[in-house]
C-alpha cells in the first residue's frame, strides 16, 4: 500500500512540472516562429549538442525529429571538443541544449560554432547566460522551480527541454506537410508501421477464396465453406460479381428453423447485402468495421467483383490486435 505522503509528493511532482510546461507556452514568440522557418529551409542537418541530462533530452529530440522528416543528428558537447565537431558540415544548423549555458564544455562549444559560421539556436533555461547571448536564436526553456525537493535535480527543466523539442518537431511537420503515409516510410517495423501501410489486399490475398454460385445446393455451400475454413463463403455470379454472402450463423439459424432443406439454394439462405472493404483501404480500417458491426471477417470487393476475405485472424496474427 503506497502511503498518503509518498501520492502527495508524486502528485506535487507531475503538478510542479505541468505548470512548467503551462509557463513554457508563453515563450512560444515571433522568434520561435523564425526558427522553424530556418529550420525549414535549412539545407543541411540539424546537429544538437548538449552535456548531462541536456545530452539525454537532445538524443531523443533528434530521433523524434528524424522520424518525421527533420534530418537530425546528436553530436555530445564533451566529445565535440575532442574530434566529433567534423561531423558538422556547412549548410547545418547547430542547437546547443543547457539548463544553466554556462558549463565549461558548452562555453568552449560555442567558440568553435562561432568560429565554423553555423548558425547557433540555444535551448536554455538562462536567459542571461553565454549560451543565451551568444546564440542567433533562441528558445526560452526557464522554470521556476525544479520539481527536486532541493530545487536542484533537472526535473521540470528537462521535461521543459523535451516539450519544446516536440514543438519544434510537430511545427516542423505541420510546414512541410508530412503526412501519415510519410510517417510509415520511416516506421516500417512494428505494430505501428504496420497500422500505416498494411493493407487489406497484404492480408486477404494469404486466405483461400471461398465461393458458390447462387444455384448452388446447401450440400454444396457447407462444403466449400469446411473446406476454405474462414467461417463464410461468397455468393457470386459467372462473371464473380458479388451476389451476397452465407455465414456459419446463416447455415445454424436455416437448420434451426428445422425446414427441409434438400431443395434450398445458396440465394434462399444468402445476405444480399454483406459488409464489405476495398482491398487498398488499410488493414486497421477493416479492423475498425469488423467492430463497430461485431463481426469477424469482411468480404474484399473491387467494384462490384468478388476479391477475397479478410478475417479477424489475419489482423491478430499481425499483432493489429
Amino acid at each position: 500500500m503506497i502511503s498518503p505522503s509518498i501520492k502527495e509528493i508524486a502528485r506535487r511532482t507531475l503538478e510542479l512540472e505541468a505548470e512548467a510546461l503551462m509557463e513554457l507556452s508563453k515563450s512560444i514568440n515571433p522568434s520561435f516562429d523564425e526558427i522553424i522557418h530556418v529550420l525549414n529551409d535549412m539545407k543541411g542537418r540539424l546537429v544538437i549538442s548538449g552535456i548531462g541530462k541536456s545530452a539525454i533530452v537532445g538524443q531523443k529530440i533528434v530521433a523524434t525529429l528524424n522520424s518525421t522528416g527533420t534530418p537530425s543528428i546528436f553530436m555530445h558537447a564533451a566529445d565535440a571538443i575532442h574530434g566529433d565537431l567534423g561531423m558538422i558540415q556547412h549548410d547545418d544548423v547547430v542547437m546547443i541544449i543547457s539548463k544553466s549555458g554556462e558549463s565549461p564544455e558548452i562555453k568552449m562549444l560555442i567558440t568553435l560554432i562561432k568560429n565554423l559560421g553555423n548558425k547557433l539556436i540555444g535551448m536554455v533555461g538562462n536567459t542571461a547566460s553565454i549560451l543565451a547571448k551568444s546564440s542567433d536564436y533562441l528558445l526560452d526553456t526557464t522554470v521556476s522551480q525544479e520539481a527536486c525537493p532541493n530545487n536542484l535535480a533537472p526535473t521540470a527543466s528537462t521535461t521543459a527541454q523535451m516539450a519544446m523539442g516536440d514543438a519544434v518537431a510537430v511545427s516542423l511537420m505541420e510546414l512541410k506537410g508530412f503526412t501519415a503515409d510519410d510517417f510509415a516510410k520511416f516506421h516500417p517495423g512494428g505494430t505501428l508501421g504496420k497500422k500505416l501501410y498494411l493493407r487489406v489486399s497484404d492480408l486477404s490475398k494469404m486466405n483461400e477464396k471461398p465461393e458458390v454460385k447462387s444455384d448452388s445446393n446447401i450440400k454444396e455451400v457447407i462444403v466449400e465453406m469446411t473446406r476454405k475454413r474462414l467461417g463464410l463463403t461468397a455468393v457470386v455470379d459467372d462473371a464473380s460479381k458479388l451476389l451476397g454472402v452465407i455465414t456459419d450463423g446463416d447455415l445454424r439459424r436455416m437448420l434451426e428453423k428445422d425446414i427441409d432443406i434438400e431443395h434450398k439454394m445458396a440465394k434462399d439462405i444468402m445476405s444480399n447485402n454483406p459488409k464489405t472493404i476495398a482491398p487498398d483501404a488499410l488493414a486497421v480500417d477493416a479492423l475498425d468495421k469488423m467492430r463497430k458491426n461485431n463481426i469477424t471477417q469482411l468480404i474484399v470487393k473491387t467494384n462490384e467483383a468478388y476479391a477475397g476475405v479478410i478475417h479477424l485472424h489475419d489482423l491478430i496474427k499481425e499483432g493489429l490486435v
